[in-house]
């Protein structure tokens, strides 16, 4: 539902009190409300962690370097929530692009409103 009035544009979130491109050129976008609480991002990347209050998932930090791309790429292409196309996606701040886990293979970020 990009671009759709009701909606902000996803590429957009967070962008007013962002750190510097530079220094954190990747940002999470977390569709929180959709999360299923299975912990496989907590397991394979520090940036998340698994509430045990809650069973629910957060990250730590939504803005991430390049040094942290990895395991996060890792955390968004493992959950396996909205049938394993994840609520977790990596985007690349420089092109609005998403990195990971870019179901449809062409960049568009799948946030699913």
């Amino acid at each position: 539902m990009s671009g759709d009035a009701d909606y902000p544009e996803p590429s957009e979130i967070g962008s007013t009190d962002a750190p510097p491109v530079a220094a954190r050129p990747y940002k999470i976008l977390f569709e929180a409300n959709k999360c299923i609480g299975a912990g496989r991002c907590a397991a394979v990347s520090d940036n998340w962690e698994l509430d045990i209050r809650t069973g629910l998932a957060a990250p730590v930090s939504f803005f991430i370097s390049e040094a942290e791309l990895a395991a996060n790429v890792d955390a968004a292409e493992s959950c396996p929530a909205k049938k394993g196309a994840g609520v977790i996606h990596v985007i690349d701040r420089r092109t609005g692009e998403e990195v990971a886990p870019d179901p449809h293979g062409d960049g568009t970020i799948s946030v699913d409103w």
